[in-house]
């Protein structure tokens, strides 16, 4: 076995970038799933340096790429750019930047795992390690909950939906179950040994309890459509169904007390006793199932079966799944009722927004409550008011402001595509349309092809990206770089296990196996000139994707750190929004943070500059503009006053401290900075 690996490796040496790669993407997922710039902004600059170490030792010959990869590289390519280029029409120049920048690790992560052959075995290799550390970090995140004190669950657990690690339940839930399908689809393998079958199995159910906790609507109604597409489009249904059925029980075991964490809640809080019960009952379902699935593969490993008895038990399964499959469906209408009805009443609180006349008991049935509609709405909108470019990436958040209707204040439309719609166009839509059906071509050709490891790995990787893209088409997990990294990597691994292009033998029979050629890549160098002048481009080209990516971090660390030290170090403070300024010329936030310390000492005149930079950077900003007419409110300028406050209005027409500002100038009387920027805090700390 040892052997058959190293042999592997050597045929797919791509397999230890990418496995450093993942390393990082499992350190993201125990810390917020990587959404801050200053966790994804140098983990880009590792990944980037690690595409470059491979393609300088290993020479990727694109002749070679199967032609579905080449479309989809080439796509995702000119996506990125597409990006960066909407900085120049965006109204936020700077969120744009950021926006491209993570479009940009997203693009270097598929590079790496698609631009090399992989082997069934290094593919599963890959997978299997990161599937297996996502169940040992949900093993952990249940262990840390069950251990924590009354004070510290309240921190984990508010409101009854489990937070930790990655601060939001949507993303918690979401990341727990893109490695349930992996893990899932991966245990029904022969080709793996029985014991890792059964511990897959078991993750599985740990996995999928541990996102239960969330109580995440979305992956409540993005699970069935995920159930129907893979037995609708993936091979090996019956070996799904089998595997299935252990895995749902042991879910539906563990399910009532998981869901009592959150449906028994006192005074607001969690109860303890609640959380142990749940985490034991969860272990101890994925416990019973590992067992059952390690036994089960023990004995069809080690008993041959012949092929008349692998029909009858085949025929016997897929009876089993018919009937499922109708009972599953009667009950379904049963309890639902009329669907015509359903679906009415469902889009109806779907346009509603947040029910205020109470929950149910459960929040996961509590209906499709909630401001996605008007989201939705803005950015649809938009899309029509800039139907070729959009708005510039990330730059939805000044658009809603201005035209939402909600008491929320986004920063995402909550939706991939929406994304894509409305911040880069319809030339942007239909690029990520292109760069998708290349990659998910290359993926079924690697599903379909003779190596059964490889199409088994393929199936389980394409599932995994499925999961994000679905759950994704109803959150804002494209911003979560520990989601979005992962669910490009399993894509770029499907890609990378399509049968590669090459030369026919004199048969004209092509090899099963699309890593068979992969040692021939690494050859005698070629003109030693013509080498080096792709070397010394390629080179240039990487030096300024590393700035790119470094720049707009290391600007933010030096805001942290003068947002931590102002009360103790004012000039130092303001020296550290200099150089973060200086970094990133393109953020306003530098001297929003600088006017804000300023207004706390009573600097007004170092405030009102401060403001008037950031506007200078990002005009429509309404903060700014609200401060500055407040400060021209104080200092009696009314006139001025009147015209800046207006505008902030106008910027932020739900903002009640605005109108307020407003009315008093109106009325000839002076804002008061001190009430104002208290009750702006007073507002924050509302919304944290």
């Amino acid at each position: 076995m040892t052997a058959k690996l190293t042999g592997s490796l050597r045929a797919a040496p791509a397999t230890v970038p990418a496995m450093a790669a993942l390393i990082l993407f499992v350190v993201w997922a125990g810390d917020q799933a990587g959404y801050p710039v200053t966790h994804w902004g140098p983990g880009g600059v590792i990944v980037l340096a690690l595409l470059a170490i491979a393609a300088a030792m290993l020479r990727p010959r694109v002749g070679d790429m199967p032609p579905a990869v080449r479309v989809a590289l080439a796509a995702m390519a000119a996506y990125t750019a597409l990006s960066f280029l909407s900085i120049l029409w965006a109204s936020v120049p700077g969120d744009a930047w950021e926006g491209a920048d993570r479009t940009l690790l997203y693009l270097l992560v598929f590079a790496l795992f698609a631009s090399w052959p992989q082997r069934g075995t290094t593919a599963a290799l890959l997978l299997g390690a990161w599937t297996l550390a996502l169940i040992g970090l949900a093993a952990f995140a249940a262990l840390h909950l069950d251990a924590a004190g009354a004070g510290k669950l309240h921190l984990l657990v508010p409101d009854g939906r489990l937070t930790y690690p990655t601060g939001y339940p949507n993303a918690n839930a979401a990341q727990w179950l893109m490695a349930f399908w992996p893990a899932v689809l991966l245990a029904r393998s022969p080709r793996l040994h029985w014991a890792l079958r059964g511990l897959l199995a078991g993750g599985a159910v740990l996995l999928a309890e541990v996102a239960l906790l969330s109580q995440s609507r979305g992956s409540l109604y993005v699970t069935p459509v995920m159930l129907i597409l893979v037995f609708v489009l993936l091979p090996r249904r019956v070996r799904t169904f089998a595997m299935l059925v252990p895995v749902a029980a042991g879910i539906a075991a563990a399910a009532p007390a998981v869901l009592r964490v959150g449906d028994h809640l006192v005074a607001g809080q969690v109860v303890p006793a609640n959380v142990h019960s749940a985490v034991t009952a969860a272990f101890l379902a994925g416990l019973a199932v590992a067992i059952v699935v390690a036994s089960a593969a023990a004995i069809e490993t080690r008993r041959a079966i012949s092929p008349a008895a692998h029909r009858r038990a085949r025929t016997a399964v897929a009876g089993v799944a018919v009937v499922a499959l109708v009972l599953a469906v009667a009950g379904g209408l049963a309890v639902a009722g009329n669907p015509v009805h359903r679906l009415e009443d469902a889009w109806h609180s779907f346009k509603g927004g947040y029910s205020t006349e109470g929950s149910t008991s459960n929040r996961l049935v509590s209906g499709l409550g909630s401001n996605r509609y008007d989201f939705y709405r803005v950015a649809l909108n938009e899309f029509a008011a800039h139907p070729l470019a959009g708005i510039g990436a990330d730059n939805f958040s000044q658009q809603y402001l201005l035209h939402g209707r909600s008491n929320e204040t986004p920063h995402y439309p909550h939706s991939v595509e929406l994304r894509t719609l409305s911040q880069t166009g319809a030339i942007g839509g239909l690029i990520a349309i292109v760069g998708l059906a290349g990659a998910l071509l290359a993926a079924w050709r690697a599903m379909r092809g003779r190596d059964e490891l490889a199409g088994v790995v393929a199936a389980a990787a394409l599932a995994g990206f499925g999961y994000w893209a679905i759950h994704g088409s109803l959150d804002w997990f494209w911003e979560f770089a520990g989601l979005g990294a992962p669910a490009f990597a399993m894509l770029g691994l499907a890609c990378a296990l399509s049968p590669a292009r090459r030369e026919r033998d004199a048969t004209g029979v092509e090899p099963a196996d699309p890593a068979d050629a992969a040692a021939s890549r690494i050859g005698p160098p070629g003109p030693i000139r013509p080498r080096g002048l792709a070397l010394g481009a390629g080179a240039v080209v990487a030096l300024i994707l590393a700035a790119s990516l470094a720049l707009p971090w290391l600007s933010e660390l030096q805001v942290q750190r003068a947002a931590h030290i102002w009360t103790s170090s004012r000039q130092a403070a303001y020296s550290d929004l200099d150089e973060a300024a200086s970094m990133n010329p393109l953020s306003a936030q530098p001297y929003l943070v600088a006017g804000s310390i300023a207004l706390r000492y009573g600097e007004v005149e170092r405030a009102d500059r401060q403001f008037a930079l950031a506007l200078g950077r990002s005009p429509e900003d309404a903060y700014a503009t609200l401060e500055r007419g407040a400060i021209a409110s104080s200092r009696g300028e009314s006139a001025r006053a009147r015209s800046l406050l207006a505008r902030a209005v106008r910027l932020d027409p739900r903002d009640e401290l605005a109108g307020a500002a407003l009315r008093l100038a109106r009325d000839g009387k002076r804002v008061s900075l001190t009430e104002l920027n208290e009750a702006i805090l007073r507002k924050a700390q509302q919304l944290a």
